[in-house]
């Protein structure tokens, strides 16, 4: 895969198994976030793997801000050329009950989680238009975009959102042989579940192994999901054989049951 894939939170979890496997896979990498030294650590990293010169930092890279991603845009172009693979990966997951959800924590979850995808998509799509046959966008959703889950009201509408605007885009950009698609893990093992476990234990008092079986009861494998495995998804439709695969919400989830 000599292309350029470009990777929005791709400093830690699921975003860094994300890039590393399609730099792995011989891709150009441009690892997009907005704290750089994770992104640097990610980047020396692949540089000790692979060799120098298949990854770019993008730090700054904030999805709510069209100046900031147009900057990130112009280096990573200068840089790697035109993107071929877009990962929209950025997100937040804070948890509340709906009544004690603020009108500002909705609004940064839906402008984080869905309008950046909007923001991205719309800044990436000429560059991914001129590549035409081959061009891909994954957008990482959540098993919160298929079902929905208390206490994260925010974070399933956005998701939601998610899931259908790549049905949406799918259908617009089929015939530019553009392919659009939404990977929707289950609880999956990344930094971010980890502080979740540690806020429950600390709220509630329960042990480590009984709250982590809170996240994995849903699971029928009953473990979390590990990011290699999502990773493995995103590079499954980014290569040439998915071509015919657009428009899908692709659950990784280990057979949890979707709403249907």
């Amino acid at each position: 895969m000599d292309r350029h894939a470009l990777v929005t939170g791709a400093g830690s979890g699921i975003g860094a198994a994300i890039a590393r496997r399609l730099a792995r896979d011989g891709a150009r990498v441009t690892l997009a976030g907005r704290r750089a030294e994770p992104l640097q650590a990610l980047a020396d990293e692949l540089a000790e793997e692979i060799g120098h010169g298949r990854a770019l930092v993008a730090a700054g890279f904030d999805v709510t801000d069209p100046h900031d991603i147009a900057a990130g845009l112009a280096a990573a172009r200068a840089a790697f050329g035109p993107v071929s693979v877009l990962v929209n990966n950025a997100g937040e997951a804070p948890s509340a009950p709906f009544e004690k959800t603020g009108a500002d924590l909705w609004a940064k979850v839906i402008d984080v989680d869905l309008t950046g995808v909007f923001n991205v998509t719309q800044a990436v799509l000429p560059d991914l238009k001129a590549h035409g046959e081959g061009a891909r966008i994954i957008n990482l959703a959540s098993t919160a975009g298929l079902k929905g889950y208390a206490y994260v009201s925010a974070y399933c509408a956005a998701k939601h959102g998610v899931v259908g605007l790549t049905r949406a885009l799918a259908l617009e950009l089929a015939r530019k042989n553009i392919t659009v698609n939404a990977v929707c893990p289950g609880f999956t093992d990344t930094p971010i579940i980890a502080r979740s476990i540690e806020a429950i234990m600390e709220k509630t008092g329960r042990s480590r192994e009984a709250t982590l079986a809170e996240f994995t009861a849903a699971n029928p494998q009953a473990r979390l999901v590990r990011p290699e495995e999502v990773a493995d998804a995103v590079a499954w439709l980014a290569a040439p054989g998915a071509g015919a695969i657009t428009g899908q919400a692709v659950a990784v989830a280990g057979g949890e049951v979707m709403a249907g």
